[in-house]
């Protein structure tokens, strides 16, 4: 990490300034900021170069960014083209390609969605939201066209082809600002009825010099929102109400609006300015400006501004009023944008202060899910797509949120099994920093230890070692500080996405030490702690950093050094030496080729659930594949001699993740035979007509009507 500076995950790029449409609640064109007057209308290519080489450069200088989260932004970004989005997809990939993963998204009115753009934004993996404000009245009282007249029945259109079935991939869900002129009911109903991914409503951007309705309006539009989305059986996510209850429950929010957290986004305009939010615009003209240009500076650089870092300030930034209140660490003092007063600039609670006061309140009364036992909801949609053999991306997302969930519960159950310094400290980092120990947790073979500790079949010193090689772990992440003191018998430490340690005989007292995000040594009772990659040549301790496969499809971890990995059906290989590691890297590149023209279907469910692959003994030259069912996300492969083999071997590898998964939450056979018979259809070893309905539950019938198509 680069010393002193904060490392932005989120990147706003505005690769168009204008709009076809002429909404009069637009933060862009209609307040206080007129800066897009004199921009480009595209980003020129020269700027579109420049940023992609620094958002590179920046995930290069923080390693500590496991995936950056790119947002092509206006104006309308369907103005700049498809071909030239497409183009600027393919630069970003082959940028970040073995740096970092890209999550890459849109926003869009919606207009010029049609079906080829459609497949553009499915084969560039663009994840794309669409602005729709409600019911037909809802939406045109402010979202019209130059013309004044309303965009409802052009939006719904796209939003129907975006949700179909060949397009969903590519459906992030739906953005709708509130007016509480608009009856909360209706316009629920109409978003509902779309069957979106997941809804985000936004308070409209306004500050104290141009206040909301008085008397809580906005709240009370929400909490009617909110209580029928709760009768309806939260068909979807809501980002406003899993954020409030995320901040009742001591979780991270997932909105910048809402929570403590410090806000990581930055905005690139047209013409190559570094601004901050472009919400600011609303405060004053010039607002978000910065003085710096991605052709003269770095983000690091930029990320030095006073207006980031007055951001940053936590709990002690905040007004006076909000940090003496009850609520403060949900709300957070609101968006920085909404604090604003001209005579005192942000040194204020929210112009929302009233309502996200009711609306926590009102969540927090409500009968809703309790933490620790969380509401995966996979909507009859969704199991449909998987059990076909594919699944959209809500349905392999809440896959990966539930085996997350059971991953922590068999964790805690470890912890509960083996107290000490160990354990408490996993406890409450999985406190203050979910979002980190998620990440540590997300390491496959950690559902396979944690399966044997609770059956007895880790000795009580090795399992609280692993305790804190996951706080240790996560407290690199976090930048905090935790010792480990291990065992003079531990031959070596495995820190789970980190890397190995291994340790020479009869080495006496050793430590690790988590300081500043940088791994620690120290050997003897006073030994001084040193930076372990210095350490290593000089104490005769090996040191190996987790190896990855990084194509311009998927990114994994190649792990062969775990101690757990041995839950396949064929015996792991020792660590790869030098030149091996090379040949899997060539023939997993060649392979993510052939991947994306012969199983473009299924690599949503690769980039999804692919996490982690463990080399495996193998005769022939087809190779072999199998997995672990208590490791989730990880493949074991034999590898075969050329990429198409290995590309089919990976497909019917996460197909068997799939299959696991669906498995364990849903109860599809009454019989081994019945149950073996559905998995070989989905494998696409047998037909699905030759699936026999003896033996199915509801939920295997239903499988199995979906696979005989």
């Amino acid at each position: 990490m680069t010393a002193g500076t904060r490392a932005f995950r989120q990147f706003v790029l505005k690769v168009h300034s204008r709009c076809d449409l002429a909404c009069d609640h637009c933060y862009v064109y209609e307040h206080a900021d007129q800066s897009w007057r004199h921009r480009p209308r595209v980003m020129p290519d020269e700027v579109v170069s420049a940023v992609v080489s620094r958002i590179a450069e920046h995930a290069r200088a923080h390693p500590e960014l496991p995936c950056v989260h790119v947002i092509l932004h206006g104006g309308e970004p369907l103005l700049a083209g498809p071909e030239r989005l497409a183009d600027i997809a393919r630069r970003l990939r082959g940028a970040l390609d073995g740096v970092c993963e890209l999550d890459l998204g849109m926003q869009t009115n919606g207009l010029r969605l049609d079906e080829a753009v459609c497949r553009m934004l499915v084969e560039e993996r663009i994840s794309t939201g669409i602005s729709l404000d409600g019911d037909r009245d809802s939406n045109d009282r402010h979202r019209k066209r130059p013309n004044g007249t309303g965009s409802y029945d052009a939006v719904v259109r796209a939003v129907r082809l975006l949700g179909s079935p060949a397009h969903r991939s590519a459906f992030a869900g739906l953005l709708c600002t509130i007016d509480v002129a608009n009856d909360p009911r209706a316009v629920y109903d109409a978003l509902a009825a779309l069957d979106p991914p997941r809804i985000d409503f936004l308070l409209p951007h306004t500050t104290w010099d141009r206040p909301p309705p008085p008397g809580a309006a906005h709240a009370r539009w929400l909490t009617t929102v909110y209580d029928r989305w709760s009768a309806d059986g939260r068909p979807f996510p809501v980002r406003l109400f899993d954020s409030v209850e995320a901040g009742l429950d001591a979780q991270e929010s997932f909105t910048e609006a809402l929570g403590l957290g410090s806000p990581d986004l930055i905005v690139v305009e047209t013409d190559g300015e570094i601004e901050q939010a472009d919400w600011l615009k609303t405060t004053k003209h010039g607002a978000p400006r910065t003085g710096f240009h991605v052709l003269h500076h770095t983000f690091d650089e930029a990320a030095r501004h006073p207006g980031f870092l007055a951001q940053s300030g936590g709990l002690e930034a905040l007004s006076r009023q909000c940090r003496d209140c009850s609520v403060v660490r949900i709300c957070g003092g609101g968006l920085y944008g909404h604090r604003y007063r001209s005579d005192n600039g942000f040194d204020n609670p929210s112009v929302y202060c009233a309502d996200l006061f009711q609306l926590i309140g009102h969540v927090r009364r409500s009968d809703r899910p309790k933490p620790g036992a969380p509401s995966h909801t996979l909507t009859a949609h969704g199991f449909d797509s998987l059990a076909a053999g594919d699944g959209d991306g809500e349905a392999l997302r809440v896959v990966v949120d539930a085996e997350t969930s059971r991953r922590r519960i068999l964790l805690a159950a470890v912890c509960a099994r083996c107290p000490g310094p160990e354990a408490s400290a996993v406890t409450r980092l999985d406190q203050q920093h979910p979002a980190e120990t998620a990440a540590v947790l997300s390491h496959p073979h950690l559902g396979t230890w944690a399966v044997r500790a609770l059956d007895g079949q880790v000795p009580h010193d090795a399992v609280r070692q692993r305790l804190g090689e996951v706080a240790l772990a996560t407290a690199l992440r976090t930048g905090g500080r935790f010792r480990l003191n291990l065992s003079e018998s531990a031959p070596h430490a495995h820190l789970p996405g980190t890397g190995r340690l291994t340790l020479p005989p009869s080495h006496g007292p050793v430590a690790l030490v988590a300081h500043d995000e940088e791994l620690l040594i120290a050997l003897g009772p006073s030994g001084r702690p040193r930076p372990v990659r210095e350490a290593a040549a000089d104490l005769g301790i090996g040191w190996q950093p987790v190896r990855r496969v990084a194509t311009g499809e998927f990114s994994l971890l190649l792990e062969d050094g775990d101690p757990y990995r041995d839950g396949f059906a064929t015996e792991p290989l020792p660590q790869l030496t030098e030149p091996q590691y090379a040949d899997w890297i060539r023939l997993f590149a060649e392979a993510a080729t052939h991947l994306r023209t012969r199983y473009a279907h299924r690599m949503p469910g690769v980039r999804a659930l692919l996490a982690a692959c463990t080399p495996l003994h193998g005769a022939g030259n087809q190779g072999g594949v199998s997995t672990d069912p208590h490791a989730f996300g990880a493949l074991g492969l034999a590898l075969p001699d050329t990429a198409p083999a290995l590309g089919a071997l990976i497909v019917e590898g996460v197909q068997q993740v799939k299959f696991n998964a669906l498995s364990d939450l849903f109860d599809l056979a009454d019989t081994d035979v019945a149950r073996e018979s559905l998995r070989s259809a989905y494998l696409g070893r047998r037909q699905g007509r030759e699936i026999p309905h003896d033996g199915l539950t509801s939920h295997g019938r239903r499988m199995a009507a979906r696979l005989r198509g």
